[in-house]
């Protein structure tokens, strides 16, 4: 059968129908422009950028002044209730509801994308959580690390979510957890990046109200400047809706749920979703596009609803490995959207009725007539070696009736072959971008030492002294062909932004991966002869000199928080948590 012809014109996009114990500072509590400036990657002039990046706290002086005439307004009933109390309390809940936060990051998503277009190198990143409390460090790290949150995004990985959090127990990713689970992670999330803000506003205040009592007027100013030009930890999320968890209403109404919760952009994929699979396991089965569409647009539907009117989706598409469709498409005449799918199917052409038996399937595509190959499953099969082509239309298609963004799950770490598929969707639509997923499914250090092995030897090069096939064993690790491999992993993400349009990169599981790391490595040592020390050494003595905040877990909980609250609510009648004999006055 010749191959099958691509037909991306107008005719064949589908509508869219849419139109007190707390004297320190942090040094990553604060944002201020020079801080900013420095910020990885930002190799432009930044003083208009970081008007757009950072999320400035309403002037403190006003929000006082606006509590004082709110309390005035009330009369002398109010007279216990401090202005400034309540200006530290609204500031420190700037994001009243998911919806205002989708909002925030939606235009935070737009701005990056454009500057993506502008430049390459502007790149995003962001590694998938699990947890609330593993998204909340992230992002305090990134703050503490690199002055900035910018370009810095938080993903939500189906995967995870079925392997962790449902109440099932851990699943594989088949989509068989509640798909509640997942605006429940995003609003999880949220909650606990609010209270991220909320701690460290707070540590803000108290340094605040030190420098008053003091007497200290320039300390004072410059935490007011710090207090004014504060940003939050609050992130775009990309949130993974799978194949839908259903019918196109179910996508819109599971998607509703994703937004009211916060997220600004939502991932969904072209495989069947009650049979959908890992993105990188085999047994991948594909819909046809008009069934895939429909479900973006119920996706974009739901961000209109809502206001989010400039929601992102991405578009995932899994036929790079997936050889199955459950579905002979629809199709109305040759050279539609339809026929250009089903003219991938595997089959047998009939020239003769006599070639027909009982229950067979027979279909014309591409102006022949043939016989699906049809499994015991009731799948019918695509031809191999065709994946490529069937990515670009599936791209293409996307992003013609509905998507912002696309996702191409391949099998390896490949610049050249993401470029490949690329460069023929750039052909049609130039500024077509990539979310990729640096999956830890793929051996990072064998595929690059292999990549590298093969480079060498089309040049040329002596590769005597290595065994392609053993080329993970630790013997070659201070290997000049190991150096290489790791330099090019090191500059994989900016390689493959330049060259092959990547806009984001994520890795999706690496939290489910460190928590499995330390806690192994904890376990080894501590139920060993370290015992205690294992602990000691491993973990909170690295606390301490790395400065990592939750060594005081009792202030990152929320303790000195409420406190303060209390001391707000009741006065000198408080009964705090944190006086003389808290025990984490030990790590002041």
């Amino acid at each position: 059968m010749p191959a099958a012809r691509l037909d991306f014109t107008r005719e064949n996009q589908m509508p869219l129908g849419r139109i007190r114990k707390r004297r320190y500072i942090p040094s990553h509590a604060v944002l201020t422009t020079s801080s900013y400036a420095q910020s990885e990657r930002q190799t432009r002039p930044q003083e208009a950028d970081n008007k757009q990046r950072s999320r400035k706290m309403a002037e403190y002086q006003q929000e006082i002044r606006t509590a004082e005439q709110i309390k005035q307004a009330n009369g002398s009933g109010w007279h216990a209730v401090s202005p400034e109390h309540a200006a530290r309390m609204r500031l420190q809940n700037r994001f009243k509801t998911g919806l205002d936060i989708a909002k925030y990051t939606a235009a935070i998503m737009r701005r990056d994308m454009a500057a993506y277009d502008a430049d390459p190198a502007q790149y995003t990143q962001s590694l998938g959580c699990w947890h609330g409390f593993v998204a909340q460090q992230k992002m305090i790290a990134v703050k503490k690390h690199h002055q900035s949150t910018a370009k810095r995004y938080l993903y939500l990985s189906g995967w995870m979510v079925a392997a962790m959090r449902s109440q099932f127990g851990p699943l594989p990713d088949q989509s068989m957890h509640e798909k509640t689970a997942v605006p429940d992670l995003i609003a999880e999330i949220y909650g606990f990046l609010k209270q991220a803000d909320a701690r460290e506003l707070d540590l803000l205040f108290a340094a605040l109200d030190d420098a008053r009592a003091a007497g200290d007027k320039a300390a004072e100013d410059k935490i007011l400047a710090d207090i004014n030009g504060f940003q939050t930890h609050v992130v775009p999320i990309i949130a993974d809706i799978d194949a839908g968890f259903g019918n196109a209403e179910a996508t819109y109404l599971l998607a509703k749920k994703m937004i009211e919760a916060g997220a600004c952009c939502i991932q969904i994929e072209n495989q069947v979703s009650d049979e959908k699979q890992c993105g990188h396991q085999d047994g991948k089965v594909t819909v046809p596009h008009a069934d895939f569409l429909a479900k973006i647009n119920a996706v974009r539907y739901a961000f209109l609803e809502l206001g989010v009117d400039d929601g992102v989706i991405v578009a995932r598409t899994d036929s790079l490995g997936a050889g199955l469709t459950k579905q002979i498409a629809y199709s109305a005449k040759q050279g539609d959207l339809g026929d250009q799918y089903n003219s991938f199917l595997d089959g047998e052409e009939i020239t003769d009725l006599g070639q027909i038996r009982a229950g067979d399937v027979i279909v014309n595509t591409a102006g022949k007539t043939i016989r699906p190959v049809r499994l015991p499953s009731n799948l019918f099969q695509f031809r191999k070696g065709t994946g490529i082509e069937r990515v670009v239309l599936d791209c293409i298609t996307s992003l013609q009736n509905g998507a912002d963004l696309l996702w191409i799950e391949t099998e390896k770490p490949h610049v050249g072959q993401i470029k490949e598929m690329m460069d023929k969707i750039r052909a049609v639509i130039p500024n077509a971008k990539l979310v990729y997923n640096n999956s830890p499914s793929f051996n990072w250090t064998l595929n690059f030492r292999q990549q590298v092995f093969d480079a060498w030897q089309a040049e040329g090069k002596d590769v005597s002294a290595y065994d392609r096939a053993k080329l993970m064993s630790a013997d070659y690790d201070g290997s000049e062909l190991a150096a290489e491999a790791d330099e090019r992993i090191r500059t994989f993400q900016r390689d493959a932004s330049r060259e092959a349009g990547i806009f984001h990169h994520l890795i999706t599981l690496p939290t489910y991966h460190t928590a499995a790391l330390s806690t192994d490595n904890l376990a080894h040592g501590y139920f060993g002869a370290e015992a205690m020390l294992a602990y000691v050494k491993g973990v909170q003595r690295q606390e301490i000199r790395q400065g990592i905040a939750t060594v005081k877990h009792q202030n990152m909980a929320g303790s000195d928080i409420g406190d303060r609250h209390k001391e707000y609510f009741a006065g000198e009648a408080a009964l705090k948590a944190g006086g003389k004999d808290n025990t984490m006055n030990q790590f002041a």
